[in-house]
This record gives structure tokens, sequence and C-alpha cells, in this order.
């Protein structure tokens, strides 16, 4: 590691001060051949989290995510009164302990209560619909970027709900954290409507909490294109699994009817989109890298990975449980629509591509972490490259590439496109790679593993 002097972290991702800790990423001398085990997946363990938070009796989580995103969460709802114990760990590296959840007791006070959320979209937005089920005063804050990101139409949500959300007196924006909740403990539910173009998460936020008000909720979607539907899909299949009954036949529209939930016991599946840097080893070195524990079916949008890397030209095969991904002698430029978070990863390698790529359908990234549209243009050309922002996504073509600073803007999927791109291209340092733990433990240390050189 080396040092600089001091971080800017602006949203836009267009500009930063000088970089901070900065990580020699290594270059892959000969081709990859590698079996990797990926934590469990944050997505779900934070949907499982919520839901055994407002179970009836206590839940069983085997091999969660362990990272800074879910660690917040479990903190959020220790706040709120769920009682949650580390079990001895029996998961992968970056997975378990293993946890027991005791739901939020009935008639429970929080009181004054501040939710600290960092930059995790899913505690932001999952934790303030089921906050309004314990009575209390709470103080909704995070990270810088995170008072950037978008929250209007989930707050606009829960004003429809009849809960009490105002702006903080250190806000800046009206419709943002930080916000006050004030909870009186029950939540009538009914048919709402909101605009959820900016985040799919709004909408997984009002369902996962809605088996617990008392009319449940219709929840009906007006606005853009619904941004990562899959993710919704996620949601509502973990509300069937633990015992909800929910109806979305009707395409922008979900009906969650009220109901008393019984604790569960379930294994978290790994994380399918922190496989995918691993997984894109492959290609750029020409090797094979193999993910354990690969799930016949999920609802995990890194399951695209089977597809999305044939099209960049690689060989993909699942085989009981392992999916293994060989690479060839070349990397083919890609036409794709909507890769949603696994798009910082598929634009690393298309600035590696020896054709142009267009993404498509990824304007809601803007919203995420920072803006990752401006910031994967600004980084790739910083390093030489030819990439161009579209209104719905990036424009991607083939040039030579140089070693130099590739920053991260505290953005995890920033960081590990970075060393992507440093696999191939010598002299490539990557800002703070740290900031891989909000959602993969020990990431530089896999790397060095997968690479054969700890």
């Amino acid at each position: 590691m080396k040092n600089a002097s001091n971080t800017s972290t602006p949203h836009s991702g267009a500009t930063q001060g000088p970089p901070a800790e900065l990580w020699d990423a290594p270059v892959a001398e000969r081709p990859v051949d590698a079996t990797v085990s990926v934590p469990g997946s944050k997505s779900l363990t934070n949907r499982y989290l919520v839901l055994a938070a407002i179970a009836d009796s206590p839940s069983l989580l085997r091999s969660p995510l362990r990272s800074r995103d879910s660690g917040l969460m479990i903190t959020a709802l220790r706040a709120l009164g769920a009682r949650i114990e580390e079990l001895p760990a029996e998961g992968s590296s970056g997975s378990g302990p293993d946890l027991r959840i005791t739901p939020i007791p009935a008639g429970h006070q929080a009181g004054d209560v501040t939710i600290d959320c960092g930059l995790a979209g899913t505690v932001m937005r999952f934790v303030p619909p089921l906050a309004a089920l314990v009575p209390g005063r709470i103080r909704f804050d995070g990270d810088e970027h995170a008072r950037l990101r978008p929250m209007a139409g989930l707050l606009d949500g829960l004003r429809a709900l009849g809960i009490q959300v105002e702006p903080a007196a250190d806000g800046v924006q009206e419709q943002a954290l930080p916000f006050l909740l004030e909870a009186e403990g029950t939540v009538r539910g009914g048919r709402i409507t909101i605009d959820a173009s900016a985040s799919s998460q709004f909408v997984s936020a009002l369902l996962l909490a809605a088996p617990r008000f008392e009319r449940g909720i219709h929840l009906e979607h007006r606005g853009a294109g619904l941004p990562s539907p899959e993710h919704i899909a996620m949601t509502v299949k973990v509300l069937r699994d633990a015992g909800a009954e929910v109806d979305d036949s009707t395409p922008g529209h979900w009906i969650v009817q009220p109901a008393k939930l019984p604790g569960f016991d379930i294994r978290s599946e790994p994380d399918l989109s922190n496989a995918g840097p691993f997984l894109a080893a492959a290609l750029v070195s020409g090797g094979r890298v193999r993910i354990t524990d690969w799930p016949e079916t999920t609802t995990q949008i890194g399951d695209s990975w089977q597809k999305i890397l044939t099209d960049f030209g690689a060989e993909v095969s699942l085989v009981t449980g392992v999916l293994e991904v060989r690479g060839g002698n070349r990397i083919r430029g890609v036409d794709l629509a909507d890769t949603s978070e696994l798009a910082p990863t598929v634009a690393a390698l298309c600035a590696l591509a020896d054709s142009p790529s267009r993404l498509r359908g990824i304007g809601h990234l803007r919203g995420h972490e920072t803006d990752r549209l401006a910031a994967l243009v600004t980084e790739i050309n910083r390093l030489g490259g030819d990439a161009e922002e579209t209104p719905d996504g990036l424009i991607i073509r083939p040039r030579r590439l140089h070693g130099g600073v590739f920053r991260s803007y505290a953005d995890h999927r920033m960081a590990t496109a970075g060393a992507i791109i440093g696999l191939a291209v010598p002299g490539v340092q990557v800002e703070n790679i740290a900031t891989t733990a909000k959602t993969m433990p020990d990431f530089p240390c896999l790397w060095q593993q997968m690479l054969g050189s700890e």
C-alpha cells in the first residue's frame, strides 16, 4: 500500500481530489486457474434479516454475508429491539457466523434512536418501513455519499401510509438522508402509488414490512421504467418462502396480505454478483475460474453471468453446483441491456475488448453509491480508454490502456472494476480498495489467492 494526502468523494464521478490509499493491482502473468468460494449474498442476507425481525418466532440464518452492509443492518435491527446472536461459523470466507434472530418484541419502544445507514441502500430503504412499526423517534443518516442517493419514492410512500417523516435540521436535501421518522408502532397499510423509477429498493422496502401492516399493502408503481426488476422478484420470493401471500400477477402492482410470519431456518446463497470479478479474470487472462456452490435456480441477477460472459466469448458450464468459465485468446465487444449492478465489471471487460461495446438500460446507476456511469467513463478514459455516456448507458471503444490511478469514489464495484483492468494493464493503482468490504470482505486476499500469490 502507498499513501497519498487526502480524498474527495463527489457523487458526480466527474472529478476527485488527490487519492487516498493506493493498491497496486496485480497483473495476471499467466492464465488463471483457480477455484473460488464467494461469501453469501448481501441482497438475500439483508432481506432475510428484515423478515426475521418481524417474524412471530426466532429464525436461523446460515452462512449470511459478513460485511459492512450486513453489519449495518444487524446494528439497525438491534437498535429497534431485535436480538441477533452469532453462532459458530460454518460458511466460506466472508460468510458466517450463523445468526439466530429473535424478532422485535410486541410492545417494544424504540425511543430516540439513530440508525447509521453507511452507504447501504438496503439499510437506508428497507429499515424505515419496519421502523414505523416500533414506537419512537428514529433518525436515519449515513455516509456523505448516502445523503445524495435517491430516497423520494420511498419517503413519499411512507407518507402515503400515514407515517410521519420530516427532514432533519442538518440535511441539505428535503427528500434524502438525513430524516426523522416519528413511529406510532402501527401502520394501517392499504393501496398507495409511488414512483420507483429511481430504485427498485423502494418497492422491496415497502413489501418486506407489509405483512405487519394492518391491511397489508397494494403497491402500484407509476413513472418511468422500473429498474432491476430481478431484485423485486427476489423480494417476492423471500416473502413467499417466509409464508407471506404476495400477488404480483399484474405488472407494476404488488399486493401483500397481512400475516403472521413464522420463524425460518435458511441458508443464504453465495453472492453471484460478487463472483463476477473472479469470473472476469478467466477472460482477461485466458484462463479458467470455477465458483463453488452455484445454485441451479436463483433470483439473483448475478446468474446472468452465464449469458453475459458467453457473449464476451467465454466458454461457460454449470455442473453439479460449480460454474466454470474459460477464457480464450480475445474478449469480444458486447451489446447488452440492463446489466444493473453487474455493469462496472461488464464495463471493465468492455475496456479490454477488441471491438466496440454498448451498455443500455442502466441510467439508474447514476443514483447508486456514486454516479457509476460518470465514474466509469472518467476512470476508463483516465487510463487512456475511449468511453462515453449515453442517456441510458455507455459506449466503450477499443483503445490501448496504460497504467495510472483508478479511483473508486467509495464504491465497492468501482474498486473491483479497477482490479479487473489491472490484471491486463501494468501499473494500475486502485484507490481505496478497502471499500470492497461493503459487500466482499477480504477481497484483496481472495484476489491474490486466485492469482496464486498471497
